[in-house]
């Protein structure tokens, strides 16, 4: 029984990886094909083809993403971006979803936003129990002329989702700041702790 057990966890280990894999990118690939609505019936792929080939959508999506890029990076671009932006917060109700969107994803994928660029180790829940975090800012305006202290804003994720998880405000000497990236801290938080960082590179002493 024992060898049968031991080879049912290494077939779970050999399928389980490969198979939700396959169901993410499945399923990427299917919403992105979506966007092929957009074009004219003639111009869509299966029209042409005669036949399904999937994966177009996602082409279509990263061409619209660039041409995007392109266009707002110049100054007409940008002017037409802000124009937008002042058109949309004059809209009851669609300008607080709008804005609140707007400032994560400025926070999260601007190269000058400083989301998620430093993994720290913190107590949480309570004192005693650690947990890997990362630091998301600074706190400012009215929170922070209540806090006398040096302060740092930190999300801590769930595992084994970390799109889902806790905004805390701790003190910069209560965060132990880690050596390892945020990618190995994802894949440490992802993992449930199976898949530990490497560990640090100690300089040679000469």
């Amino acid at each position: 029984m024992s060898a049968l057990r031991k080879w049912l966890l290494t077939g779970l280990l050999v399928i389980v990886p490969g198979v939700i894999t396959a169901w993410v990118l499945n399923w990427i690939v299917s919403t992105l094909d979506q966007t092929l609505q957009i074009l004219p019936i003639s111009w869509q792929p299966d029209r042409l083809l005669g036949f399904h080939i999937p994966g177009f959508g996602v082409l279509l999506t990263l061409a619209i993403l660039l041409v995007v890029g392109a266009l707002a990076s110049n100054f007409a671009g940008r002017k037409l971006v802000e124009w937008g932006d002042s058109l949309v917060s004059r809209i009851p109700v669609v300008r607080s979803i709008y804005s609140s969107v707007k400032q994560v994803s400025d926070t999260l994928f601007s190269e000058s936003g400083n989301a998620f660029r430093t993994a720290v180790l913190v107590q949480w829940p309570r004192e005693g129990v650690w947990t890997v975090a990362f630091v998301t800012g600074t706190p400012s305006g009215e929170v922070a002329a209540y806090l006398r202290d040096e302060f740092v804003s930190v999300y801590v994720p769930t595992t084994p989702n970390p799109t889902g998880g806790y905004f805390v405000i701790l003190r910069k000497s209560d965060c132990i700041e880690l050596d390892m990236s945020v990618d190995s801290a994802l894949k440490y938080i992802v993992s449930m702790g199976v898949v530990a960082p490497p560990d640090p590179v100690v300089p040679e002493a000469k």
